[in-house]
């Protein structure tokens, strides 16, 4: 099969495009012939090496966990899939190894859900692991009606999901963001706030009595302006800085979950979410796209194509 891969660690130039093994499907897995595959900043961040100390990198490395694609064979126990089946998922293995920038990837029934009808196969690569990072992350919270939540880096992937679901559950949203997103994050029914100096003078503007729930999903030490924002026990949720339990709150790793996942694509399904693509590169442009996204500056995902 045609794969991008990686023999060491290293930036997008170690990416190579060619010839791989097609994947062996295990007994609780579906072979995915993939469509598109969503780039995410953990990625390269893994590619890098950053997640060495967690995960063992098994060379060559396909990279990528976000997938969209058709069931094409199926593992000895998988009753929830047929052949056939269009799915979508966050397939995030134990190791760094047969990734989803490829034209096949097994991927364990765990980790998918049947693909949203109303979406192309480039935006349901969108939703799994952002869309599940904010869902998960607004569970964690215990966020509802009724709530005041603000999200840092509203307008990048998973912040743009988790004001949607958010809006969804009853919450007030108030959302960081450059001036430049501001008209996007109205759009989606949150009120925008720039980041910066004064950014807890300017929340507390618009919520004086504090607010609810936090979410950080930027890093860069913006959970310690919480206290300056907060209500009375206020629940932080931060997927980017470990500093979060100092303070009382959860540091979250999203996790695979078919359940959830299944959750999201409902949703999608009725309109309550919507997945905007900023740019689309073909699989042997891989590279390309991880720089896009290295860049830190792209609204919407940015997702790869296999034909």
């Amino acid at each position: 099969m045609k794969a991008v891969s990686y023999r060491a660690y290293g930036g997008p130039e170690v990416l190579e495009y060619g010839e791989l093994p097609k994947p062996k499907v295990g007994p609780d897995s579906v072979l995915i012939r993939v469509r598109a595959a969503a780039v995410n900043p953990v990625d390269w961040k893994a590619q890098a090496g950053y997640l060495d100390p967690m995960l063992d990198a098994v060379f060559p490395v396909v990279p990528g966990w976000d997938v969209s694609g058709v069931v094409v064979a199926l593992g000895a126990d998988t009753p929830e899939f047929q052949v056939g089946d269009e799915v979508i998922g966050y397939v995030r293995k134990d190791v760094l190894s047969g990734g989803t920038f490829a034209e096949y990837v097994a991927a364990p029934v765990r980790t998918l859900a049947r693909k949203p009808a109303g979406l192309t196969f480039e935006q349901a690569a969108g939703l799994p692991l952002a869309g599940l990072t904010a869902y998960q992350s607004l569970k964690a919270a215990g966020a509802g009606e009724g709530d005041t939540v603000l999200v840092h880096a509203a307008a990048g992937g998973v912040g743009t999901f988790a004001v949607q679901l958010a809006r969804h559950l009853g919450a007030r949203v108030i959302g960081t963001a450059s001036e430049r997103n501001h008209d996007f994050l109205r759009s989606l029914g949150a009120e925008p706030v720039v980041y910066g100096e004064g950014l807890g003078e300017r929340v507390r503007a618009l919520a004086p009595e504090g607010v609810d729930v936090v979410l950080d999903f930027v890093g860069g030490g913006v959970v310690h302006t919480s206290p300056e924002v907060t209500a009375e026990g206020a629940r932080l949720v931060s997927i980017a800085d470990g500093d979060v339990a100092a303070l009382g709150g959860r540091l979250l790793w999203v996790r695979p979950d078919a359940e959830d996942l299944t959750a999201l694509a409902h949703l999608a399904e009725q309109g309550v979410l919507s997945v905007e693509v900023a740019a689309v590169f073909p699989l042997e442009k891989t590279a390309d796209a991880q720089r896009l996204s290295a860049g830190g500056h792209t609204r919407g995902k940015i997702v790869v194509t296999v034909d």
